[in-house]
Formats: structure tokens, C-alpha cells, sequence
């Protein structure tokens, strides 16, 4: 079984290859149907919001002795007080707990002494607080501002460091998937959106960014090599490059995905709601999207985008005729010729369309060596090249000086 590191190793130097460019369409479809059941969950069942964005009444226990049973506990007390809507309940600090409710108005002093009792603490220590629902409105208003000015700067400069506006529009594109998707996810699981899930939204954005400026980076060096050697297309180029990046794309999402995961667990089992539970599920989530995106959505749709210039056109053309008449040098390489270090690359991009000078040679080699053995008569150099009748016949067939006169 091939490891990994092989794995990775055979997809840099292109000896295997995935065809995410030419599989654009399944990509795609994909995707498109990730935004549709984002945009039902969106539509259909809407976003679960915080207290801090609808409003509502808090009250915090200290010193509760005992917390089993917390949840059930604190539902049971807000509704023997006459409060309808959700009850949320968490555990802070080991010792107190905080439980939120919608707006209690002239029943808050019945819900404290109903905590009070279920909780087995003095009515005194339980504090009440009014979230009014102007806090959670500012916070969205200044959150969709920020995302703004990060798309536009983005778009920005993504197109001064690349050179190409198709490269930020392809960035960008991404981004909004990965945004979209995300908030689906949330709206179809009822996942509470907190300010701490807004702040993890603005991260993902980053962290999906990142990874795609790592793949843009590849491609753009992979594809100004391709258009000075003229022995790859722009669309075999980009597709080396997604695999060339593609071990590093997936070993640097595992590696986020791990702790953000363990996060999870305890969040779940042992914390309960809270700050860390919100912010480390909004990254879990868009962490995963992001990679998935950088991958399968923004390379193959820059290649979409720049296909018909005329310049990659040309190029493509060009290439085609190049790869045809270069048949064995694949066969080559994997029979194992000595072919320089330097040369495996290239060698190995047959499978997305390119060979190197190296490999060129060593099929003409091979194809002279073939023709010699099938019994061809016209001889040929070590490049497959026909000889000079004279050179071919030696030196005892070349017409010979007139002999001096003696004196």
C-alpha cells in the first residue's frame, strides 16, 4: 500500500494526477446544491439567534452546590414563573450558573425565587439583568460593515499581488461560498448565533483566504513557467498546481480541525453552551468548507474564467501538438531511463499534458534504437536524427584529394 508521503511525493512530481480542473462540473454541482440547502435552511426555518441579538432577561446563580441536572432544572423553574420562548443554561465556573430567557418583564421576580428554590441557593444571590435587543442589532450592523470593507480590500489586493482581477474574483467567490454555507449549516441544525459565532464567521473568512492565496501562489508559478516552455496548457498547469498543493492543503486543515474538535467534545459533554462552544463550532465548520472550496471551487473556476483569451488559447494549441508527437515519453520514464533529477517533473506532468527536454530526448533515443532494431537502413545520431550520407558511410566512400606532384 503506498504511504502518504509517496502519495504526496507521486502528486508533486505528477507521476498521479486528479483532474480537478477537468472535473469542473461535478465540483460545481456539488456546490450548488451545499447553497440550496443553505439557502432553504435560510428561508425555511431562518437563523437562531442569541439573546443578544433578540433580547431577554439573564440571571446568574453563584455558589450552587450542586449542578447535576442544571438544564432540566432551570427549564422547569422559568416555566412554574409563567415565562414562555427557550431557555438556555449553562454552567460557569464549576460553581454558578447563568441561565437566559426571553424578556421576564413583571414576572422577574418570580423567576428568581423560582431559580432560587430549584437551585437550593438564597433568593439574594440570584442577580437579573435585561438584554435589550438595540446591542444585538448594532453588533450585526457593524459586522456586516466589517465584511464589507474586508471583501472589497481583499478583492484589492488579491489583484495588485497577482495581477489579474480573474484571481480576485475567483478568491472572492470562494469566500461567499464559504460564507454561505456556513450560515446554512447553522440555520438548518438551529445552531444559536451568538457574537462569538460572528467573530468565528470573520476567521473562517482568513483562514479559507489563506488557503487560497497558497494554491493561486502555485499556479501562477506553474502556469509563467508553462507559457515560457510551451509544452503545457494553462488549464494542465493550474491542475498540477491544485495537486502539487493538495497534501499541504489537507495536512493543514487536519491539523486546525484536531483541537478545534477536541474543543468541541468538551463543549458538548462537559461545559455546555458558552463562548468557546459557539466560536469553536463556527470555525470547525467554515475550516472544513474553506479547504473544500480553496481546492475544488476557486482554481477550477479561474481556469473557466481565463480559458478563452486568446494568449491560452494559442498556448493550448500549441501544447496539444507538442503532446502529440511526445507519445512515449511516459513510457519512458516508467521503464525506469536514467533521466536527470531535474527532468522528473516535467516528465511526470504527462499525465495533465507536459513532458521535459529530458524526456523528448530520451523518447527520440528510444525511437531510434526501435528502428534500428526493426532493421531501418537510414542510421541515425544519438538524438534520432538522419546522418549525412557521407558521415553514414565513413570515411572510405568520401572522395578522396589528388595526389601531390612530386618535385
Amino acid at each position: 500500500m503506498t504511504s502518504i508521503a509517496q502519495w504526496g511525493n507521486d502528486l508533486y512530481s505528477g507521476k498521479r494526477s486528479i483532474d480537478f480542473i477537468g472535473r469542473q462540473k461535478q465540483w460545481y454541482a456539488f456546490s450548488a446544491v451545499l447553497i440550496a440547502l443553505a439557502l432553504v435552511g435560510l428561508f425555511a426555518r431562518g437563523l437562531n439567534f442569541g439573546i443578544e441579538f433578540r433580547g431577554g432577561s439573564e440571571y446568574r446563580l453563584t455558589s450552587v452546590s450542586n449542578t447535576a441536572g442544571y438544564e432540566d432544572r432551570a427549564k422547569s423553574a422559568i416555566a412554574e414563573a409563567g415565562i414562555p420562548g427557550n431557555v438556555l443554561a449553562t454552567v460557569i465556573g464549576g460553581t454558578s450558573v447563568r441561565v437566559q430567557t426571553e424578556a421576564a418583564n413583571e414576572k422577574n421576580e418570580a423567576a428568581k425565587a423560582a431559580l432560587a428554590k430549584a437551585f437550593g441557593v438564597d433568593e439574594k444571590t440570584v442577580s437579573a439583568s435585561l438584554i435589550g435587543p438595540s446591542w444585538g442589532e448594532s453588533v450585526s450592523q457593524k459586522a456586516i460593515q466589517a465584511l464589507i470593507v474586508f471583501l472589497l480590500l481583499v478583492a484589492l489586493v488579491m489583484a495588485i499581488y497577482f495581477r489579474t482581477w480573474k484571481m480576485a474574483v475567483s478568491g472572492l467567490v470562494a469566500l461567499i461560498h464559504d460564507l454561505i454555507v456556513t450560515i446554512g449549516i447553522y440555520a438548518l441544525f438551529g445552531f444559536e448565533i451568538t457574537p462569538s459565532s460572528m467573530i468565528g464567521f470573520l476567521t473562517i473568512l482568513g483562514y479559507s483566504l489563506y488557503d487560497t492565496v497558497v494554491v493561486f501562489d502555485k499556479v501562477r508559478e506553474n502556469t509563467a513557467e508553462a507559457l515560457g516552455s510551451r509544452r503545457q496548457s494553462y488549464a494542465q498547469a493550474a491542475n498540477l498546481a491544485v495537486n502539487q498543493t493538495l497534501v499541504r492543503s489537507i495536512n493543514t486543515t487536519v491539523v486546525a480541525l484536531l483541537p478545534i474538535f477536541a474543543i468541541l467534545v468538551v463543549g458538548f459533554t462537559k461545559l455546555g453552551p458558552g463562548t468557546l462552544l459557539d466560536l469553536s463550532l463556527a470555525l470547525f465548520v467554515g475550516i472544513g468548507v474553506g479547504a473544500y472550496s480553496s481546492i475544488f471551487i476557486a482554481t477550477p473556476l479561474l481556469v473557466d474564467l481565463r480559458r478563452n483569451e486568446p494568449a491560452l488559447v494559442d498556448l493550448a494549441k500549441h501544447a496539444a501538438r507538442l503532446q502529440a508527437k511526445e507519445p512515449v515519453s511516459a513510457g519512458v520514464r516508467s521503464v525506469g531511463s536514467a533521466a536527470p533529477s531535474h527532468s522528473l517533473r516535467s516528465a511526470g506532468s504527462d499525465s495533465s499534458g507536459g513532458s521535459g527536454d529530458a524526456a523528448s530526448a530520451a523518447a527520440a533515443r528510444h525511437t531510434a534504437a526501435g528502428a534500428a532494431q526493426d532493421g531501418d537502413s537510414t542510421p541515425t545520431d544519438s538524438l534520432g536524427r538522419p546522418l549525412h550520407k557521407w558521415t553514414a558511410s565513413g570515411p572510405r566512400n568520401q572522395p578522396k584529394r589528388p595526389p601531390r606532384s612530386k618535385r
